[in-house]
């Protein structure tokens, strides 16, 4: 068995780390215990690598509301058990480019939005649901919070829910309130979002370590 197969299915891939000697780290979605499980790994053999993947999946824990998997300093999971791949991705490529110079801090729930020139905030509702609201009532403001509010269904793989226009959360159900948080700051700009996907597509693969820079 290959050891891409051992080490779970990739779901992301950061080709050249810029806070590490350009190495390449990859994550990689295992079936743990209780659930789907995120392993960062990279093949480098560089000194110090070990705990550049480490740093990264500490800062996942933080930045995306993680839970740190007991033993292994590279694995990280949700609490939920549920995978949320397409949100864990953005956490990782989020983690990646963290300086670790600068200390790790959840991102808050509101933002100050330059196209309704006014503060917006996703409230965390009862039973995993999320409405965007915000400090402006003008029909621009409205259309704007719609737009976030959809920038996050999409970027977080979430649901509308039933019979309500404003309203929507995970498919588990559960919050995520530190994940929105982040996810938020890029629902402002869910084309950029689009545009940085597709030029990861055209990157390279995740290196053996005789390929990476010694």
């Amino acid at each position: 068995m290959s050891l891409t197969t051992d080490i779970g299915r990739r779901i992301e891939l950061v080709s050249m780390d810029s806070h590490f000697h350009e190495i390449s780290i990859g994550l990689y979605r295992q079936q743990g215990t209780q659930g789907p499980e995120f392993l960062v790994h990279t093949y480098s053999g560089l000194d110090g690598a070990r705990e550049r993947v480490e740093f990264v999946t500490r800062t996942m824990v933080v930045l995306g509301g993680m839970e740190a998997v007991e033993g292994d300093g590279r694995r990280a999971r949700f609490a939920c058990n549920s995978s949320h791949d397409f949100a864990c991705r953005r956490v990782f490529l989020e983690s990646c480019k963290w300086d670790p110079a600068v200390a790790v801090e959840p991102k808050p729930l509101t933002i100050f939005d330059r196209k309704s020139d006014g503060n917006v905030t996703v409230s965390s509702l009862v039973d995993g649901a999320y409405r965007v609201t915000g400090e402006l009532k003008s029909d621009r403001a409205k259309k704007r919070r719609t737009a976030i509010g959809a920038g996050l269904v999409k970027l977080g793989e979430m649901e509308w829910l039933e019979g309500d226009e404003e309203r929507f959360a995970f498919p588990c159900r559960h919050s995520h309130d530190k994940l929105v948080g982040l996810l938020l700051i890029r629902a402002l700009n869910v084309r950029g979002v689009e545009r940085e996907q597709q030029m990861a597509l055209a990157r390279g693969q995740l290196l053996a370590p005789s390929a990476q820079k010694q």
